[in-house]
């Protein structure tokens, strides 16, 4: 097990700042459970405490960015996006500005902080952004990655970022390239398109298929928007149906806008694994994985519905 992507924050702002970006952070009171206290206690004068106040976070951070500075926010997800959308849609997005939102703890892995804490909805909402680039990063190496490509590149980006420890996918000093998914197993029965945590539940199902013969081929939609469209394409006229899988409600997130492009330019029979149409609760991260069906076994078991 490597470490969370959360932990990859304060650390990547630091390398950042040392290597001459003039990057900021702002906080809403949450800087030791997203580690940019960490990036604050070596550079206290580019770090910001708004308190539990994230539609003040936002703004301060697109008054930062207007003035040339690179700006990072913080919080959890839930509050970060939710309680700020309109600052995030209305100051943010409508004036393009260099305003980088990377809140921690979404999905249900935030465990035992229950539903109100776990934010299944945040890819949405930030995805139906104009300018809005959407990052979800699988592991700590490639939410460095994430963190780095959105300090390089100009404009708005949404990085979600977890709690809970993940497994290694890629190794330290991976690129992140944007708009690009990553074909983590070659496959020629069904496509497993996943992101976030669900990347290692997608490879472990992979394994589970091919010990019955099946060959899945397993791809990381760390883009979720930009799309990499031809990747996708390209593996789904191979094998003629996919599987989507991610920790995040079924309605509007990576599933939804693979879904979207497929009805109109290639249709095949399409299984969306995540969250159906309802709110978290408290327990164990892997308890809940496995509640949500969010699990390899769930992820193969959608594979065979495709294949019968």
């Amino acid at each position: 097990m490597g470490k969370a992507t959360r932990a990859a924050y304060g650390e990547t702002l630091i390398e950042l700042a040392r290597e001459g970006l003039d990057v900021v952070a702002i906080d809403a009171d949450l800087s030791g459970s997203t580690t940019t206290a960490k990036f604050g206690a070596e550079y206290p004068d580019r770090f910001f405490n708004a308190g539990i106040a994230e539609a003040n976070m936002t703004g301060v951070a697109a008054g930062l960015a207007k003035e040339g500075k690179i700006a990072f926010t913080g919080s959890f997800a839930v509050f970060g996006t939710g309680r700020a959308w309109e600052q995030i849609r209305n100051t943010v997005c409508a004036n393009n500005l260099d305003v980088k939102i990377a809140p921690t703890h979404a999905g249900v892995t935030v465990g035992p902080d229950g539903g109100s804490h776990q934010a299944l909805e945040d890819i949405t909402i930030m995805r139906v952004l104009p300018n809005m680039r959407v990052i979800v990063p699988a592991d700590h190496a490639s939410a460095k990655a994430a963190i780095r490509l959105a300090a390089q590149t100009s404009g708005p980006f949404y990085i979600r970022l977890g709690r809970m420890d993940a497994v290694d996918v890629y190794e330290e000093g991976f690129e992140l390239e944007l708009g690009r998914a990553y074909v983590l197993r070659e496959g020629s029965d069904v496509t497993i398109a996943a992101c976030g945590i669900e990347v290692d539940q997608a490879l472990k199902a992979a394994e589970l298929l091919e010990t019955e013969g099946v060959q899945a081929e397993v791809i990381d939609v760390v883009s979720v928007k930009p799309l990499d469209v031809e990747t996708i394409l390209a593996s789904v006229r191979k094998t003629g149906r996919i599987v989507t899988c991610e920790e995040h409600s079924v309605l509007g997130g990576m599933g939804s806008a693979i879904s979207e492009v497929l009805s109109e330019i290639y249709p095949v029979p399409t299984r969306r694994i995540g969250i159906v149409d309802t709110f978290g609760q408290s327990g164990d991260p892997h308890d809940l994985i496995e509640h949500y069906r969010l699990d390899s076994a769930s992820i193969a078991a959608a594979a065979r519905e495709l294949l019968t």
